[in-house]
Parts: C-alpha cells; sequence; structure tokens
C-alpha cells in the first residue's frame, strides 16, 4: 500500500487481469504482463498496450486508453539507484506532446518491463 501511494506500481497477475479486464479484449487477444498503481493498471497484450485509470472517489469512472505498439515511437527507463526508491518508465507515443509515465517500486525488474516493450515495438 505504501508503494502504490508514492505512485509506485508493481506486478500484478495475469489471472486477475484477466478476470478484471478481459471483456476489454479482442479475439485472439492475450494479457502478456499486467501492473498494478494502486486502482489503475498497465496491462500489456500481444497486440497492444491498454492503460486503465480508475478515477474520482468511487472509482466508477475509468478510462481505458488503448494504444498499439505501432504508435510507440520511443521509450525509455531510468532505473532505481541506491536512494531512489523507484525506477520510470517513459514512452512516447505518436499525436502526444508528453510521454506516459509509470513509476515502478524497487521490487520489480524495469528491465523486465522494458523487454517486453522492446518485444512489442517495432
Amino acid at each position: 500500500m505504501f508503494n502504490g501511494l508514492m505512485g509506485n506500481a508493481s506486478e500484478y497477475k495475469i489471472e486477475d487481469a484477466q478476470k478484471e479486464y478481459g471483456h476489454l479484449l479482442s479475439d485472439k487477444e492475450v494479457i502478456d504482463k499486467a501492473y498494478k498503481l494502486i486502482r489503475d493498471m498497465f496491462i500489456f497484450t500481444n497486440r497492444r498496450l491498454i492503460l486503465i485509470d480508475v478515477q474520482g472517489v468511487t472509482g466508477k469512472k475509468i478510462e481505458c486508453r488503448s494504444i498499439p505498439y505501432s504508435k510507440i515511437t520511443s521509450f525509455s527507463v531510468e532505473t532505481a539507484g541506491h536512494f531512489d526508491l523507484d525506477a520510470e518508465l517513459k514512452i512516447w507515443v505518436s499525436g502526444l506532446g508528453q510521454p506516459i509515465q509509470k513509476q515502478f517500486n524497487k521490487t520489480l525488474n524495469i528491465y523486465e518491463v522494458q523487454a517486453e516493450l522492446a518485444e512489442h515495438v517495432n
């Protein structure tokens, strides 16, 4: 919970992500990796990146942003240092002025996240 409050994400079980957000997937689309940030989700599928933004106090309003891997122009990772609490992922998407930024806690291997992006982005 503390890491969530500090803006950090951690790996989320694929089975749980499938149960909660499987209705967003198209035929033959599967979840490869998922990460949770308090209530928000960061889901890698075999076809796209899905960002789930739960809004409001009740969490009834939810934005689901779908980013085809072909629209990701570049990405970067910044590892956690000795005194840093987190690592950071930035993703630049065609048509967006600012990169999408996500924080990951030290227990998560940021290189694993980077490898997942590298696998899908051409």
